[in-house]
């Protein structure tokens, strides 16, 4: 039925160009272009949620952004406003944070297991990445996709689909992950001929 519902919105769509969709919430109707459709749909788990190739693999990019800045050239999927009421309506696909970021990790439901490493974590368990403003949004993300039980955050210097920010990034994780995690020391080729450095690296598992 979801598959069914979303093929016929994007036909709707891609045939009358950005539409009035009512009903979505109580606010009144909102605007969504064809090219928003696609790049929620992209937010799937299949596609490691719009980041399939991982932060260490060479020229990976980040999914989404999450924060109160501008979001960095080339990311469009943007976590705030009708983009998150959009996302609703496909459930299969990423959901943006219910309830504002703490107002530290500290507490929270989550423990520190790593701070100040030069080098981020690298695991199989891997399930997406983005970019983020500070650590708690990161957590918010976490608990926004299932599975996630370990988030780690860290500036990822001179990497693809940054520019010049300087948002964290924020890689999630389905398992557990501690410091013998942390083996990509970047290093990594870029689209401008240089390559990436770590640091600040950090990790939270989930209590």
């Amino acid at each position: 039925m979801q598959l069914k519902f979303t093929a016929l919105l994007v036909a709707f769509v891609a045939s009358f160009g950005a539409t009035a969709v009512d009903g979505l919430n109580t606010t009144g109707p909102s605007m969504f272009s064809t090219a928003s459709i696609a790049s929620a749909m992209s937010l799937t788990a299949a596609n490691h949620y719009g980041a399939p190739t991982a932060p260490w693999q060479p020229h990976a990019k980040p999914g989404w952004y999450l924060g109160s800045h501008s979001a960095p050239e080339g990311i469009l999927c943007v976590l705030e406003g009708l983009f998150c009421e959009l996302l609703e309506l496909f459930t299969d696909c990423l959901q943006c944070p219910k309830s504002p970021p703490p107002k530290s990790v500290s507490g929270s439901g989550y423990t520190e297991v790593f701070c100040d490493l030069s080098c981020a974590s690298q695991d199989d368990s891997y399930l997406t990445y983005g970019l983020v403003d500070t650590v708690e949004e990161c957590e918010c993300m976490c608990d926004s996709v299932s599975g996630c039980v370990f988030f780690n955050t860290y500036h990822d210097n001179n990497a693809d689909g940054k520019g010049d920010s300087t948002e964290l990034t924020c890689a999630l994780f389905s398992k557990r992950l501690d410091e013998s995690s942390a083996i990509n020391c970047g290093d990594q080729p870029q689209a401008n001929g240089g390559v990436d450095c770590i640091t600040d690296s950090a990790g939270y598992s989930k209590n």
